[in-house]
């Protein structure tokens, strides 16, 4: 009896025959990058994102960068994607993630005992326990 393939399946070998394979935020397995990217593409196209990402990981290439840099600069080097609340959220957002993750457990990817206290769109990116 063959196994039928889940939706799921059908989706990563649609992806892997036919989706982009070239994308600066793809094959990372650093979560600051991931949330950049998904934060960016919020309503906004890939091809647009793509210059801004690399720009923003020249500048900002870690977390604890991005929590050091005022925020008129995190907005200058936003202008042009739009929805300027992003870029105020995520600036806001990453004192907390510094704060609360030392460097080695964001980096080992463990979780503090303070979790709890993020906000809820930080727990479901990933960055911290549910």
């Amino acid at each position: 009896m063959t196994k039928k393939n889940s939706f799921g399946d059908n989706v990563v070998a649609w992806q892997t025959k036919h989706g982009r394979h070239d994308l600066p935020w793809q094959n990372t397995q650093d979560p600051y990058a991931v949330w950049l990217s998904e934060i960016m593409l919020q309503q906004t196209q890939v091809v647009t994102v793509r210059e801004y990402f690399v720009r923003f990981m020249q500048r900002f290439p870690t977390v604890a960068d991005l929590a050091a840099a005022h925020q008129d600069e995190v907005l200058g080097l936003w202008s042009g994607l739009g929805y300027y609340s992003r870029a105020r959220n995520m600036h806001r957002c990453r004192r907390g993630v510094v704060v609360l993750w030392s460097a080695d457990s964001y980096l080992g990817w463990q979780r503090q005992t303070r979790a709890h206290t993020l906000p809820r769109f930080q727990r479901r990116l990933g960055l911290v326990a549910r």
